[in-house]
C-alpha cells in the first residue's frame, strides 16, 4: 500500500489502521481502501488515479468553498474560511434575518453569503449545547414488542398490548418507561432471520404491530367485509392460542397475511370527515418520504421486495417509469399510506396512555443502526447511501469473526451536502411518539465499520463521520421533541466517544455482564456499584445476551456449545462462567444483598439500585424466569431468533394478562420503589475495602 493511497484514504476519513478491543493495532489492506474510496466516489485503483485524486483534494482544501452545511452549538459563532469580500446574513427558521453571531436561536436556519454578485445559501443548524438529563431516577421494562402477547393478540404482541403494558406497569408498579426494540417497517416476505434491527424502513412503524380491532372504522364493517374480518380474527385467535400454549413459534408472515386481509377490508370503510382530515394532514406532513415509502410497498407487491431485481426503469425512485407506476397503482399507494397512518395513530395512543398512567418518560423507541439493502429506505435514499458497502463490526471478544450486518452506510459527504435532512427526518419521526430514543450502536455517529461487498468482516475498515454535525442533528431533534437520548455504547468504543456523549447530555448504556474492574475484559472482580456511571441506562442483560436465569444456571454455555459457537473448549468456558458468577455473588454478599428471600434475580436488581444510574431497566423475561435468549447473533438457522414469546422458567409462554401474578413481579416492583433509600447507601459502597 503506497503512502499516496494512505494519505488519500485519511483525507476522506477512511482509516488505514485500527486498534482492536484488546489494544492490538491492525493495518488495513490496500484493496479494502480502494473499494471504500470507490464507494465515496474517489478513484484510486492505481497509483496514477490515487495521485490525481489526492491532488484534486488538496486543491479544494486550499480554496475551500462555502460548506454544504454548517452546524454550530448554541452560543458559538460559526468559523468559516471566507475572504473579507463575502457578506453573510442568517435567514431564521421562524422568519426574519439576523447577523451571523453567537446569539442565534436553536433551529434550522439558512446562511446567506454573497460576494461579487454571487449569492449562496446553505443550511445553518444551531443545536443545543447539552440536552437535559432526567433529574430523578426512573425504572421501567425492556421488551421486544412481538414477544409480549396477550390473549387478544393475533399471534404476536401488538400496539394494543403495548398500551396495556404501559398502563399497567405505570399505574400498578410505578414504572416510568417501557423501552421497545425497533418497531420499524420490516421487509416483506418470509425472512430467514426476522430481526427488527434489519428493517425495510426506519422512517415508519410496521403496520404488522397494529391492533386491528382498535382501528375506529373496524366497528363499522358490514356485509362481506365484516365476514372477511371476522374470519381473519378467528384464524388469528387460533394462531395466538397455539403460540401461547407453546405449540408454535411466532410466525410473522402468518400474522401479516391475516392482518393484511382484515385491514384491506377496514380500509374500504369511508373515513368520516374528521378522520379524513387527520389522514390528509398526515399525508401532507410526511410529504415525499411517505410517497416514496408507499410507492416502494406497492411496487414490491408486484415485483418482490428486492428492488435491485426490479425492471431497471423502476430502480430509480425519481424516474418517469416510477411516476407512471405510482399513478397506475394509486389505490395501492393510498392503502400503504393509510397503513402507515393507522400505525402512527396507535403508536401515539400508546405513548399517551403511558403518560396518562403517570410515566415520566413513557415509550423509549429504539433506532436501528441501518436498513436492509433491498428495502424501501435503501431504494428511496440511494443518493446518500454508499453502494456495495455493508455496516458491521471488527473482530472482538463478543464475535471473533467480526460482524457483517448487511446494511448500507450513510455516505458522510452526501449527508453533509444535503444538510443532514435525511438523518433529521428519520430522528424526528422516531422521536414523535416517544419520551426517549435509544440509538443502537451510537458509535456509528462517529465512525462505522464498512465491509466491501464480497469481503469478510475482517477485511473492512472504519470510515469517519463529522461527529459534531451528527450529534448536533440528534440533539436538535431531541430538543424539539423534549426527549431524552440514550446511546448504546457497548463493544469497541473510542475513549473520546463517551466523553462527547456525556458533554452533550446523551446517556450511555451499562450492562452488568460487562461491568468489571479494569473494563469488560478485566478479571479483578465486578465493578462496585458506586463506580458505575451516573448518566446511563443500567441493566442486567440485553436481547443479545443470556437472560439472568440462564446466566445464573450456566446453561447459556451449554446452548452456545450445542450451536457450535464456542471458540474454546466447553470446560474452559464453563469454568470462566462459574468464576464470573461467583465473583458477582461474592460482591452481592459483601454488600449485604445475599441471601435474598426473593432469590438471586431480585438481589441483582437491588445491586442495580445501588448504582447511581439515572435509568434502570428490567428485561421483562427476567420477571418471568425465561431461560431462552431472544437472539443469539450468528444463528439465523440454528436458533429461533426473534420468534419466542416471553415465557416462564419451563419455557411455557406467559400472556400479558398473567404478568401481575408472576412470583417476581411484586418483588421487583418493590425493589424499585426504594430507589431513594438505596441511593443513600451508594456512598457507603463506592469502593472495595482496601482498594
Amino acid at each position: 500500500m503506497s503512502e499516496i493511497l494512505r494519505e488519500l484514504a485519511r483525507a476522506h476519513g477512511v482509516s488505514t489502521s485500527y486498534t482492536t478491543d484488546r489494544g492490538h493495532r491492525v493495518e488495513v489492506a490496500g484493496d479494502t481502501l480502494v473499494d471504500v474510496l470507490a464507494a465515496l466516489g474517489v478513484k484510486a485503483g492505481d497509483e496514477s488515479s490515487a495521485r490525481a485524486a489526492l491532488t484534486a483534494h488538496r486543491d479544494r482544501a486550499a480554496t475551500p468553498p462555502l460548506p454544504g452545511c454548517v452546524v454550530v452549538r448554541e452560543g458559538d459563532v460559526p468559523q468559516l474560511a471566507l475572504s473579507a469580500a463575502w457578506l453573510t446574513e442568517v435567514e431564521l427558521e421562524g422568519g426574519g434575518r439576523a447577523p451571523l453571531s453567537g446569539s442565534l436561536p436553536i433551529g434550522r436556519h439558512t446562511l446567506r453569503a454573497s460576494a461579487h454578485g454571487n449569492e449562496q445559501g446553505v443550511p445553518l443548524l444551531v443545536v443545543p449545547r447539552r440536552l437535559p438529563v432526567p433529574a430523578e431516577r426512573h425504572w421501567g421494562f425492556l421488551v421486544q414488542l412481538y414477544s409480549v402477547l396477550s390473549r387478544r393478540s393475533w399471534g404476536m404482541g401488538d400496539l394494543g398490548d403495548l398500551t396495556e403494558l404501559a398502563s399497567w406497569s405505570g399505574r400498578a408498579l410505578g414504572a416510568d418507561f417501557v423501552q421497545l426494540g425497533p418497531v420499524h417497517a420490516a421487509e416483506p416476505g418470509a425472512l430467514r432471520d426476522p430481526s427488527p434491527y434489519r428493517p425495510s424502513s426506519r422512517r415508519y412503524p410496521d403496520w404488522l404491530h397494529v391492533r386491528v380491532e382498535a382501528v375506529p372504522e373496524y366497528a363499522h364493517l358490514t356485509g362481506e367485509a365484516r365476514r372477511t374480518a371476522d374470519e381473519c380474527a378467528a384464524r388469528a385467535r387460533a394462531l395466538n392460542a397455539d403460540v401461547l400454549r407453546g405449540a408454535a413459534l411466532i410466525d410473522r408472515e402468518a400474522v401479516r397475511s391475516l392482518k393484511r386481509e382484515a385491514l384491506r377490508a377496514v380500509h374500504r370503510v369511508p373515513l368520516p370527515p374528521g378522520r379524513a382530515l387527520a389522514f390528509a394532514r398526515f399525508v401532507a406532513r410526511e410529504g415525499e418520504d411517505l410517497r416514496d415509502f408507499a410507492t416502494w410497498c406497492a411496487l414490491a407487491e408486484v415485483h418482490g421486495g428486492a428492488w435491485r431485481s426490479w425492471p431497471e426503469a423502476l430502480r430509480d425512485p425519481r424516474s418517469p417509469a416510477v411516476e407512471r407506476a405510482r399513478r397506475e397503482r394509486a389505490a395501492e399507494v393510498d392503502f400503504h399510506r393509510w397503513l402507515a397512518w393507522v400505525a402512527d395513530e396507535q403508536l401515539a395512543g400508546a405513548q399517551a396512555a403511558a403518560r396518562e398512567a403517570g410515566m415520566a418518560i413513557g415509550l423509549i423507541h429504539d433506532l436501528a443502526v441501518g436498513v436492509a439493502p433491498e428495502g424501501a429506505d435503501a431504494w428511496a435514499q440511494q443518493d446518500v447511501l454508499a453502494p456495495r458497502m455493508s455496516v458491521g463490526a471488527p473482530p472482538d471478544d463478543f464475535n471473533p469473526r467480526g460482524q457483517d450486518w448487511g446494511q448500507p452506510p450513510w455516505r458522510p459527504d452526501r449527508l453533509a451536502a444535503c444538510g443532514y435532512r435525511p438523518l433529521a427526518g428519520l430522528l424526528g419521526a422516531s422521536l414523535r411518539h416517544a419520551g426517549a430514543l435509544r440509538v443502537d450502536h451510537v458509535m456509528g455517529l462517529f465512525r462505522l465499520w464498512w465491509v466491501p461487498e464480497g469481503r469478510t468482516p475482517t477485511e473492512g475498515t472504519y470510515v469517519r463521520y463529522d461527529a459534531d454535525a451528527m450529534l448536533g442533528v440528534l440533539t436538535l431533534e431531541a430538543h424539539r421533541a423534549g426527549a431524552v437520548v440514550i446511546g448504546e455504547d457497548l463493544g469497541t468504543v473510542e475513549t473520546s466517544v463517551r466523553a462527547s456523549l456525556d458533554e452533550r447530555g446523551i446517556l450511555g448504556t451499562s450492562v452488568q455482564r460487562f461491568e468489571y474492574l479494569g473494563g469488560p475484559h478485566g478479571r479483578d472482580g465486578p465493578l462496585p456499584p458506586g463506580r458505575w456511571r451516573r448518566d446511563c441506562l443500567a441493566t442486567l442483560t440485553t436481547h443479545d445476551l443470556p437472560t439472568t436465569a440462564a446466566w445464573l444456571s450456566g446453561e447459556h454455555v451449554q446452548l452456545r456449545d450445542r450451536l457450535g459457537l464456542l471458540t474454546r473448549p466447553r470446560a474452559v468456558e464453563e469454568a470462566e462462567a462459574r468464576a464470573g458468577r461467583a465473583g458477582w455473588m461474592a460482591e452481592l454478599a459483601r454488600l449485604g444483598l445475599l441471601p435474598d428471600p426473593d432469590g438471586d434475580v431480585v438481589a441483582l436488581h437491588r445491586f442495580l439500585c445501588r448504582t447511581p444510574a439515572r435509568l434502570l431497566g428490567v428485561w421483562l423475561a427476567d420477571v418471568t424466569g425465561d431461560r431462552r435468549p431472544q437472539n443469539i447473533p450468528g444463528t439465523a438457522a440454528e436458533h429461533p431468533n426473534w420468534r419466542l414469546p416471553v415465557s416462564d422458567e419451563r419455557g411455557h409462554p406467559v400472556p400479558l394478562e398473567d404478568l401481575p401474578g408472576q412470583p417476581l413481579t411484586a418483588a421487583l416492583a418493590h425493589v424499585f420503589t426504594d430507589l431513594r433509600r438505596d441511593r443513600e447507601k451508594t456512598e457507603e459502597t463506592d469502593v472495595r475495602p482496601g482498594s
